[in-house]
């Protein structure tokens, strides 16, 4: 249990993701115990022991269904034959298990810790970003250069410095990286002569098209923590497969839903 548990704390302080799956009931005849633990790697190994066999191969693929969907669940297995959640063994008992994938915290990387950086930097953090800002100006970074290589796909990526040609270079950088989300901030002419220069230099389209700019949902506001909070939200959209429309309905459509009145 306690190389389980130091396991876990350095996955977590290596930005390793890992499941750690809890056997919590145990009912009859069963070779799990509560409290057996399994430690499960992204690579498929694992540490630990929830009972072996048949029932331990189960947890085992659950802990990995959970660390590529970032979902914890409870799963319940039957030790028979035949029957709801049956596994085809004869123990005859009764186990459920406690799933939980231990995922790093997001990263929101910075690219300008100016006018709209700050503010978004706020905002990231309270969402629960590990922020990272870059900046030439020590006083408002804490990374004087860009590391693509740090560039994870955790990381997302927002380029908003104080001019075009520092953008266009970080842009150069953070093409090739795992990132999910690359915005950057500029009008469409500054968006289109930036473009035209990567494609002119062999970055192909598809490349290109991973790129959110002009960067952030419309919201109207034109502040900058307005701004700040419409980079944030597209982040979120796009990290959690959200489209951005209101979830409000139209009045009219709320009073035909009403139940009727017996």
């Amino acid at each position: 249990m306690l190389d389980l548990v130091r396991e876990l704390a350095a996955a977590l302080e290596k930005r390793q993701p890992v499941t750690v799956a809890t056997i919590t009931e145990v009912k009859g005849a069963s070779p799990a115990r509560p409290g057996f633990k399994l430690l499960m790697r992204p690579d498929g190994s694992w540490l630990g022991n929830v009972g072996g066999g048949e029932l331990e191969t189960r947890i085992r693929q659950a802990a990995q269904e959970a660390l590529s969907e970032g979902r914890a669940r409870t799963m319940h297995y039957s030790l028979r034959e035949e029957g709801l959640d049956a596994i085809g063994t004869l123990c005859g008992g009764e186990v459920t298990v406690f799933v939980e994938p231990y995922l790093p915290q997001p990263v929101l990387l910075i690219v300008g810790g100016g006018h709209i950086g700050r503010p978004l930097a706020e905002l990231g953090r309270t969402v629960g970003y590990e922020v990272q800002v870059v900046d030439v100006r020590p006083e408002r970074a804490d990374r004087p250069q860009l590391a693509p290589a740090t560039i994870s796909a955790d990381t997302y990526v927002v380029l908003i410095t104080e001019d075009h040609v520092t953008d266009e270079q970080a842009l150069r950088a953070v093409l090739s990286t795992p990132t999910p989300y690359i915005g950057m901030i500029g009008s469409l002419r500054k968006i289109r002569a930036i473009m035209d220069h990567l494609r002119a230099d062999g970055f192909s389209d598809e490349q290109l098209a991973r790129v959110r700019a002009p960067i952030g949902l419309d919201l109207g506001g034109r502040e900058p923590a307005e701004i700040a909070l419409s980079i944030l939200a597209e982040i979120e959209a796009a990290r959690h497969g959200g489209c951005g429309r209101p979830r409000s309905v139209s009045p009219a459509t709320w009073v035909e839903a009403r139940p009727s009145k017996q």
